[in-house]
């Protein structure tokens, strides 16, 4: 008898294993689909909480999601106007940037050579290639300007997701109505989920506009792009920050000198150092953090999977499944190894 349980739960994980990996295969296949469809529910579930405020005062539905529409389309329009133009003009410039960083690699080898240290240029860009990081930023940002020629599917989504999303929780009580526990985690769920989308939202926009300024104070061209990449980065903890610092680094510092480039850094280290690790803890709660580990594994995962934005959504849709778990009893402990840290329980018990 043993020994039929133990062949059954042997299947059973074959099973599961061939069906994630048919799920991940079909995913990537899916990619230019699936990746707009996300964006559209990331939109969404941010806006949704002004949707939810404008009906609580009375205002009409139709009023007030015409009023949250006009304010997407609006923030919309604003970031193809300031991004459209100096993502040409980035792109453009590209291979101008890469050529001199390539002369600051050859010159850093010399100065190697003249100490004792001999090594090749192509021996040193074998290993650290700062043209690489440069590349990495022009893949992220063409893909922004991919999306923008998706804009009318995304923006048509989120209009309808916004209309469901009105009478999504009568629909749900018509269907467990009976059961109040399916009703209340899915109300902790929804809870969690919100809140932490709109508060990572303002945290990723308060320092994507500080570094904006920061940049600009200090002449490094294209603030608005790199404002905008640490605005999508900020989702990533740890790395994120480091992703979306390196270019503006270097940019900086083949443009303006050493010093300058010591003060950008200065800049992106101040910016999240406060936003990060003392505005955004105080709101957000400890319980919705995740390990590093998971956070690296997310971004090579979802990256790989979704493409370049990808990674941006890999924490979002990371903590996502961790919220879910967090919601019933029989899944917490996935949760609670997901998370960092500590063993205290994820912020469940704070909108309880």
């Amino acid at each position: 008898m043993n020994e039929i349980s133990r062949q059954k739960q042997s299947s059973q994980i074959l099973i599961t294993i061939a069906a994630f990996v048919v799920v991940v295969a079909g995913m990537r296949a899916a990619q230019s689909l699936i990746v707009p469809f996300l964006l559209s529910i990331f939109i969404a579930i941010i806006s949704s909480p002004l949707l939810f405020w404008l009906r609580r005062k009375k205002i009409p539905m139709g009023i007030s999601l015409v009023l949250v529409i006009a304010g997407i389309l609006g923030i919309g329009l604003l970031i193809g106007v300031l991004v459209g133009t100096s993502l040409n003009d980035f792109s453009q410039n590209l291979p101008l940037y890469q050529e001199r960083l390539q002369e600051a690699v050859s010159e850093v080898s010399n100065l190697l050579g003249k100490i004792g240290l001999p090594l090749s240029d192509k021996m040193f860009l074998k290993y650290v290639d700062p043209g690489a990081a440069m590349g990495l930023a022009s893949t992220m940002l063409a893909s922004i300007g991919n999306m923008l020629s998706n804009a009318f599917l995304i923006f048509l989504t989120v209009i309808f997701i916004l209309l469901e999303a009105a009478s999504f929780p009568a629909k749900l009580y018509s269907a467990f109505g009976s059961s109040k526990m399916s009703m209340k985690n899915f109300d902790n769920f929804t809870a969690n989920i919100n809140r932490y989308m709109v508060i990572k939202t303002w945290m990723s926009l308060g320092t994507g506009v500080l570094v904006t300024i920061w940049l600009a104070i200090l002449g490094v061209d294209y603030p608005v792009l790199w404002g905008l990449l640490v605005f999508m980065f900020n989702y990533v903890p740890n790395i994120g920050s480091i992703i979306a610092a390196v270019p503006a680094i270097l940019l900086a510092f083949i443009q303006l000198g050493t010093m300058t480039a010591i003060l950008v850094a200065v800049g992106y280290i101040a910016f999240n150092v406060i936003i990060g690790n003392v505005i955004e803890p105080r709101f957000m709660g400890r319980g919705l953090g995740l390990s590093t580990l998971i956070v690296f594994l997310s971004l090579i995962f979802w990256g790989w999977v979704l493409g370049p934005l990808g990674m941006v959504l890999s924490i979002p849709l990371t903590m996502t499944l961790k919220i879910a778990l967090s919601s019933r009893e029989e899944t917490m402990w996935i949760s609670t190894l997901l998370g960092s840290g500590s063993l205290q329980q994820p912020a469940r018990e704070e909108t309880e």
